[in-house]
């Protein structure tokens, strides 16, 4: 069975592959255009040459008396003539490569037609290889001189390493670049999965640790209704906060469960096509009735229904619960308002407050988790960073959107916009 792990791997094996692929491709026309461009050069080099060779001057003069072993009108030797017809040449065809562009080390060899070899290079030349030899016919004096054709061939010894010499500049960075790539891309996997089986590391230990405190809750709220039958009146009240704090820890065990099975990617979801209009007013009249007892100004409207969606109400209806309770603790005189209406096809529930408000540089990290916007270095109220992240991992698995408008000092306004069943 192909894994994730397994598919990211192979995505990035063919992708390396298909790098080196186009890089070699690269590299054939990069030599493509070397060659031609050589081509080029040595036939500049080879018509300056001929022109050269075709007229009488001091190089051929010289060329002309070493072929026909004349030192009549010359005062050395006949094998000192030859070595420095042999060296003038030399000289002067590596000037004229050079000036056309081409530093590749080179032979030579002056014969004519009928294979008498007049004057060769102190190199070896390369007459086999036909491949990288560049014969040229010398015109004018030499040919009348000798009363034969004569040709000069220039050999090269090994243009393939001359060629990648000159695309050097193309073959280094893009090798560079590969390779920076493939770090990249190694490192980024690397840390991926380490940082995944931290995680999974840490939501199997937040699994097996509120599972372990279900159990003492259990017994705890166990006790308490049982305490509470036997206990004088005026123990009662104590009894009863043991009861409401013990109900209070098991939500909060109830919801790190939670938030641990969606971060390990198998959430108990169950989407059904519901009306949840009903639903949000049941939560505002019990929300209504804690805002009278706390004398809490609040009021809602909710436009007529039905808002058919597709959603799992109970954490939805916790999202709503986590907004109208935020709004109730970070206000000192809380006035809290909903409003949902229906609008080009979603549903929008919007809860405002007037409470101490959001800077815009924490509205870019409270959804982040565990983070808290801070009073100073104190935290003004406690909790642990998880609801507004556990509001936009519900909303976005119900394929939502929510948006927050806040100014300090001024309030808060959420939003939550979710899609409406055949446009509602």
């Amino acid at each position: 069975m192909l894994t994730k792990r397994n598919l990211y791997l192979l995505i990035f094996v063919i992708a390396v592959i298909g790098l080196l692929v186009v890089q070699y491709q690269y590299l054939r026309v990069g030599l493509g255009l070397a060659k031609a461009q050589f081509s080029d050069k040595i036939d500049k080099a080879r018509e300056n040459i001929n022109s050269e060779l075709s007229t009488v001057n001091a190089l051929t003069y010289t060329l002309g008396n070493a072929i026909q072993k004349d030192t009549s009108q010359v005062h050395i030797s006949l094998d000192s003539l030859e070595k420095a017809s042999q060296y003038y040449l030399n000289d002067y065809i590596a000037y004229q490569l050079k000036v056309s562009g081409i530093d590749a080390p080179f032979s030579y060899n002056l014969y004519s037609r009928d294979s008498i070899t007049y004057l060769s290079s102190a190199r070896p030349h390369l007459s086999k290889k036909e491949n990288l030899t560049y014969p040229m016919k010398i015109e004018g004096y030499l040919p009348k001189l000798l009363q034969k054709e004569v040709i000069l061939e220039i050999g090269f010894e090994d243009l393939n390493n001359y060629f990648l010499g000159q695309i050097r500049g193309l073959i280094l960075p893009g090798l560079l670049f590969l390779l920076m790539i493939i770090f990249v891309v190694i490192w980024v996997l690397r840390s991926f999965y380490l940082q995944r089986s931290i995680i999974t590391t840490t939501n199997d230990f937040i699994n097996n640790l509120t599972h372990e405190l279900k159990t003492p809750v259990f017994s705890i709220g166990l006790a308490t209704k049982i305490l509470k039958e036997d206990v004088p009146d005026e123990k009662k009240e104590v009894v009863d906060l043991i009861r409401k704090e013990s109900d209070r820890l098991k939500k909060h065990i109830d919801k790190v469960l939670e938030l641990a099975s969606m971060e390990s990617g198998n959430p108990l979801m169950q989407y059904q096509e519901v009306d949840f209009r009903p639903e949000l007013e049941r939560i505002c009249q019990s929300f209504a009735l804690l805002a009278k007892h706390e004398q809490i100004d609040f009021g809602y409207t909710l436009e007529k229904g039905p808002y058919l969606i597709k959603a799992e109400k109970f954490h939805l209806e916790n999202v709503i619960g986590n907004l109208l309770e935020n709004a109730r603790k970070y206000s000192d005189h809380p006035i809290i308002k909903l409003n949902a209406y229906k609008q080009k096809g979603r549903l929008l529930i919007n809860i405002s407050d007037n409470g101490v408000g959001i800077s815009q540089e924490d509205i870019k990290k409270i959804f982040s988790k565990y983070y808290r916007v801070k009073n100073g270095n104190v935290h003004k109220v406690k909790g642990y960073g998880l609801g507004l992240y556990y509001v936009q991992k519900i909303i976005k698995m119900h394929r939502g959107k929510v948006s927050v408008q806040s100014e300090l000092g001024k309030g808060t306004n959420f939003t939550l916009s979710l899609k409406l069943m055949n446009n509602g």
